[in-house]
């Protein structure tokens, strides 16, 4: 049955609009999952499309937005493609790879995205919301938005947020940031642009981030109720969130927050970087400080260095060339340095890079084949299409541990046979996975293509250990706090803080 014949009959779905991009949607959506869930009721998140280059794969292998995946593990259920039926993933230069239902089915400029894929993109969402109802019929979906859904210049071309809410008849929430402040201008004239028939989906207002006595904005709320007749069902105070950021650009503005920590770790903030959410498990450790490094420095105050992933792996490469980075590494190494690259950052660690069908930024270079940083003796070719699937190894180095994670990359790396191989052993019993390497000098370069590698808790604890000994530190026989528990007392504190603060039992019905 087709779901237009069956609208009458779902839980009324949440849908929850911004104000602006950053809002707080993505936070409020996984706060209301989890809130829901303790209700017992059954949430399922849903963003019809969502732009990002932090993904995450599915138990079939399909391509989602981590954010969604996170808003399912507060619903208790396992991520699914699914819930964000449309990927668009940035490759510089106003072009994006299009993932539909987790696969990847092509690339466009933003010039023509809507001419091309406006119709696709409906049907395709069209058929997720259909699939989910299907298998779950009982299910309340919780909604995100995307930026503003009064942008006037896309608004009839707009796929993810209007559209959606009135296609499902949700009850809609508007959230507004106060801390960018203007939050009255930013509620008034979201309002003012939208159809007398959009306007009547708003059931609630939310002002996200207040700082300082709550008591305070008595006054503003009133006056926003009076003049939008619209309830504000919550007034969120300012939450130190531990969340990924969506967009990569806030990476340098977040900060460590622990204060006296024995590991300094920084990680190369690339300009195409991806799944910065792999760092998650680091950020929670109380002994590890993070800094993130965008230019040409000395490296040496740092314990180990990470190269994340890249959505353009040849193109970040030719970045940390030009900059200097790459001869920063280099040197680094040379000093009992300790460097661990993720898949792209794996790539880079090699000696070389051969891209035959520019899937890797090398079509701006017109460059084929490039050096790699060449601290690692592998080598990788690019191939048309990528792999995505989930993981289940063994590790062998830094420990013997059971591993889970999954794998998002484009080519095949092997050894690279004109170098001297004698020394490079592989990470895991699944050879292809990754390798290391100890230098004579001391200090281990290693790679491997597994994305969420630190959520593994023995084998992150072993390797952490690993850089304590080159510290001349004394070895933590403490087993750390599970990740994934961490990650669960994050969101079950996130919910609790607002559920005290926010009335969504007026929407339920």
């Amino acid at each position: 049955m087709e779901l237009e014949a069956k609208l009458h009959k779902i839980k009324k779905p949440i849908m929850v609009l911004g104000t602006s991009s950053a809002a707080g949607k993505s936070l409020t959506v996984t706060a209301i999952c989890r809130i829901l869930k303790n209700l017992g009721e059954e949430p399922i998140p849903f963003k019809g499309q969502n732009m990002s280059n932090n993904a995450w794969v599915d138990w079939e292998g399909g391509e989602m937005a981590y954010s969604q995946a996170l808003q399912a593990f507060a619903c208790g259920i396992n991520p699914s493609a699914e819930m964000n039926p449309i990927l668009l993933k940035p490759q510089g230069n106003s072009v994006s790879e299009v993932i539909h239902l987790g696969k990847s089915i092509g690339t466009t400029t933003a010039q023509n995205y809507y001419k091309d894929w406006f119709i696709p993109g409906w049907e395709v969402i069209k058929k997720s919301l259909n699939s989910i109802y299907e298998r779950n019929p009982n299910c309340r979906l919780i909604i995100e938005g995307a930026g503003s859904p009064v942008e006037m210049n896309l608004i009839h071309r707009d796929l993810t947020n209007l559209r959606v809410a009135k296609y499902l008849n949700a009850n809609c929430i508007l959230v507004t940031d106060i801390e960018r402040g203007g939050v009255f201008a930013q509620i008034i004239g979201t309002l003012e642009l939208m159809k007398p028939e959009e306007k009547k989906l708003i059931k609630g207002i939310i002002v996200n981030r207040f700082r300082g006595d709550l008591s305070l904005f008595k006054e503003g709320k009133k006056w926003i109720e009076s003049k939008t007749k619209i309830p504000v069902i919550g007034i969120i105070p300012w939450l130190n969130d531990t969340f990924p950021p969506e967009d990569s650009l806030d990476l340098l503005e977040k900060k460590s927050r622990y204060t006296n920590p024995e590991i300094k770790v920084g990680i190369i903030k690339l300009p195409s970087i991806s799944n910065f959410s792999d760092f998650d498990p680091l950020e929670n450790e109380e002994s590890i400080f993070i800094e993130w490094v965008s230019e040409a420095q000395n490296l040496n105050k740092f314990d180990f260095i990470i190269l994340p992933g890249s959505k353009q792996t040849i193109k970040d490469q030719i970045f940390l060339d030009e900059c200097g980075l790459s001869q920063n590494i280099k040197e680094y190494s040379k000093k009992k340095g300790n460097i661990i690259g993720i898949c792209g950052g794996l790539q880079m660690l090699g000696t070389s890079l051969e891209d035959p069908f520019f899937k890797e930024g090398s079509k701006i270079y017109s460059e084929q084949i490039i050096r790699g940083i060449g601290l690692l003796p592998i080598k990788t070719n690019f191939f048309e299409n990528k792999l995505t699937r989930q993981i289940s190894s063994e590790s062998l180095w830094p420990c013997q541990s059971k591993i889970n994670g999954f794998e998002i990359h484009n080519g095949h790396t092997e050894l690279d046979n004109t170098q001297n191989t004698l020394k490079i052993k592989p990470i895991f019993k699944d050879f292809n996975l990754g390798w290391y390497k100890e230098n004579q000098e001391g200090g281990t370069i290693a790679g491997t293509y597994i994305h969420g590698i630190f959520e593994n808790d023995i084998w992150r604890d072993q390797y952490i250990n690993l850089i304590r000994k080159s510290k001349n530190l004394p070895i933590s026989n403490i087993k750390s706090i599970s990740y994934k528990l961490k990650r669960e007392s994050i969101i079950n504190n996130l919910a609790n803080e607002f559920d005290k603060h926010l009335n969504i039992t007026s929407l339920l019905n």
